[in-house]
């Protein structure tokens, strides 16, 4: 298959869009491909057929020169890990969003916003909080109302209405208890990452957001043995994440803490698949806290 085709299709998405479109760079390295201007919209535009090929340096590269030129720094492929890139779907990589060529059509050409992310476990979407609020007061129901339609805990919908992210199927479910349109567009434009990650903040960031979707608060620390305190209805855990080698270094004085203190101990490690005890310190993969649909799971891992 030619290396051109997919370039040439984004040259084409964004003609038929209506922007103006640079020379392709072809001098090698390159941090980016195109830039394509319409109107105030300035995107800067990394190609890349398997968005897993877009390195930490790239994305660094191209945040930056986004940041300086008021741009939207934007990656578009049609791959990641195994699988095709889904159409609507938004993908993050190294902090910046990555796309597919046809969501790319529908944003720009057709003028539909994706309302679907990729995150650690699965597809989620964002919902609008203050409605969820507003829809709720107004039908005379409270927070354990909800959370027991929904089979979630109070925290959960307390969640929901601060603007974490939730399940398509969940999202579905308030949409059609409240009819009303929930799920909140994202907007490609005008977006900026805070800035890129290496591998590991990348790993750590998409840990804590695997925890928030379980329905828990996480506060993170600095200087503790423990890197973050996870809290779960009435329950505490002192968590800790990173490689193997690293965490398991902290169990044990973790676990020692947990037992003084009556709280829960856990350790998290990004190159771990399974799950099994250290003392009082539950080790669970990274891979396998993707798996957890709900922080009761947890809580019910760590009584056994």
């Amino acid at each position: 298959m030619s290396q051109d085709r997919l370039p040439q299709m984004i040259i084409s998405i964004m003609l038929l869009a209506d922007f103006d479109v640079s020379e392709r760079c072809n001098i090698r390295p390159r941090s980016f491909d195109l830039i394509v201007k319409r109107g105030d919209i300035l995107v800067i535009i990394k190609v890349a057929s398997h968005i897993d090929n877009v390195s930490a340096d790239i994305a660094w590269d191209l945040n930056l020169i986004a940041q300086h030129l008021g741009a939207t720094p934007l990656i578009v492929g049609e791959r990641a890990r195994d699988a095709d890139l889904e159409r609507g779907v938004v993908y993050i990589r190294y902090g910046l969003f990555a796309i597919s060529p046809e969501t790319l059509y529908d944003y720009f050409v057709e003028e539909i916003p994706p309302l679907v992310y990729a995150s650690p476990g699965g597809l989620y979407v964002k919902i609008r909080g203050d409605l969820l609020r507003e829809v709720r007061t107004r039908s005379r129901m409270s927070l354990g109302d909800l959370a027991s339609e929904l089979g979630v805990s109070r925290r959960t919908i307390s969640k929901y209405e601060s603007g974490m992210g939730t399940t398509l199927d969940v999202a579905i479910r308030l949409e059609e208890l409240f009819a009303a349109p929930l799920v909140e567009a994202i907007e490609l434009v005008g977006y900026h990452s805070p800035g890129p990650q290496t591998p590991e903040e990348s790993a750590i960031e998409n840990i804590l957001i695997d925890l928030e979707r379980m329905g828990m608060e996480i506060h993170t620390m600095r200087q503790a043995p423990f890197q973050a305190l996870a809290l779960f209805d009435r329950h505490t855990i002192l968590t800790a994440y990173g490689t193997s080698q690293k965490v398991v270094k902290r169990a044990s004085l973790i676990g020692s803490i947990s037992q003084i203190t009556k709280t829960f101990a856990m350790c998290i490690a990004t190159d771990y698949k399974k799950q099994k005890r250290i003392g009082k310190t539950l080790l669970i993969g990274e891979e396998h806290l993707h798996t957890l649909e709900d922080g009761s799971e947890l809580i019910d891992m760590m009584n056994r």
